[in-house]
């Protein structure tokens, strides 16, 4: 078979860290019709798999929409605090992998709707959970939480997996919440002595991600492209803030590295000897150590490639977030071999390509470029020898 973007799928999955791992496995995906989850199901349909994504309706424009995922991926429309729809859903589908992506992603609308953002990534973390340990199948469960879960002192260090969580506003403490969810289920129920040759599960912790086809408000790079399309000034809030800022392809490169090699466990049911416990716990996903890098550079480095201007407009009355934050990402380089490929100024490069290609071009043209995009992560993941290497034992 033969992706739209000339590549064939079994070259890119020689050339993939993840080897053959997904091809013809079923992989359930809540939130596939958002950004992230957009992306995701369209590397994993290049890698051969069965894709079956479970969300509620999304607001138009959308990536899902723009990619065309409905007519190649299974569209289940489902809340997933509805536990008894999910667990008919993923009872019908008996996944061999889960990637929960479903949440309230925003910190400002967090403060709007309180119970909403705490029922969904709080309530709808542990119905994935529950659901899925009804099911007698082999699975391997990637939790998608936030980088924003950690106890925020605002101290420019890195933060670690054990670092203590928590959350100043809705959002972060909702995911913080999940994050203490997530480490009782896998304590009480999927860990060795429970069940461990049946399900593994892991959290994983990223943000700050950019790329095409992010259409969300209140955010800064949605904020500027749709300025730009308009011809009007980018208005900034945090120009001095500080974030992690990576590629959206990067983060999922490490989801899918840390689900291959979780499958790989529990298909040899050798828990003990090939550290289970090591990756079964949650991972921080990052570039590399000081490449945090501010609003203002953000903004810069965007209108290198579409021209235009900023101006300050900060909001003395707006509601709290952080003004710095970065992860330290030591263990999924030295646990997972996986480490960051395309720097701060080659994802902004290829973010800004995409929304200047949505300007003009067909969705099968937008289909071909992400597709396009794609691969050449993976063929400079090739080179860098991201994921080729573990040193788990």
């Amino acid at each position: 078979m033969i992706c739209h973007s000339g590549l064939p799928h079994d070259a890119l999955q020689r050339t993939s860290p993840f080897g053959s791992v997904y091809a013809g496995k079923k992989v359930f995906v809540t939130g596939h019709t958002g950004f992230k989850g957009s992306w995701l199901c369209e590397w994993l349909l290049l890698l051969g798999a069965k894709v079956f994504g479970y969300s509620i309706d999304c607001p138009e424009p959308s990536l899902f929409s723009q990619l065309q995922l409905h007519q190649r991926a299974h569209d289940m429309r489902g809340d997933v605090r509805d536990l008894q729809a999910l667990r008919e859903a993923i009872s019908s589908v008996k996944p061999e992998f889960v990637f929960h992506l479903a949440a309230q992603s925003l910190v400002r609308q967090s403060y709007a709707d309180p119970v909403g953002t705490f029922t969904t990534n709080v309530g709808g973390s542990v119905n994935v959970m529950e659901a899925v340990r009804m099911t007698s199948d082999k699975c391997v469960l990637i939790m998608v939480t936030s980088d924003k879960c950690y106890k925020n002192s605002e101290s420019h260090r890195a933060y670690r997996e054990t670092d203590p969580l928590g959350g100043y506003d809705p959002y972060s403490a909702s995911k913080a919440a999940a994050e203490a969810a997530i480490a009782a289920y896998r304590d009480s129920f999927f860990l060795a002595g429970q069940s461990p040759e049946r399900i593994a599960i892991a959290s994983v912790r990223a943000g700050n991600v950019i790329g095409g086809g992010d259409w969300a408000t209140d955010r800064i790079v949605p904020d500027c492209i749709r300025a730009l399309q308009r011809s009007e000034p980018i208005r900034v809030r945090n120009y001095s803030s500080t974030r992690p800022w990576q590629h959206v392809l990067e983060p999922l490169s490490g989801y899918l590295l840390l689900g291959q090699k979780l499958w790989d466990i529990i298909s040899k049911e050798n828990i003990e000897q090939t550290g289970f416990r090591q990756l079964a716990s949650a991972f921080n996903f990052g570039p590399m150590p000081g490449s945090a890098r501010t609003v203002r550079d953000l903004v810069t480095e965007v209108l290198r490639y579409w021209p235009g201007k900023w101006i300050d407009q900060a909001e003395p009355t707006a509601p709290h977030e952080a003004r710095c934050l970065d992860l330290s990402i030591d263990k999924a380089i030295h646990l997972l071999g996986w480490r960051p490929v395309w720097d701060f100024n080659r994802a902004l490069a290829e973010t800004v390509v995409w929304y200047r290609a949505a300007q003009s071009q067909t969705n099968n043209e937008l289909l071909q470029l992400t597709q396009k995009q794609i691969a050449d992560y993976t063929s400079d993941a090739a080179i860098t020898g991201s994921g080729s290497t573990s040193k788990v034992r």
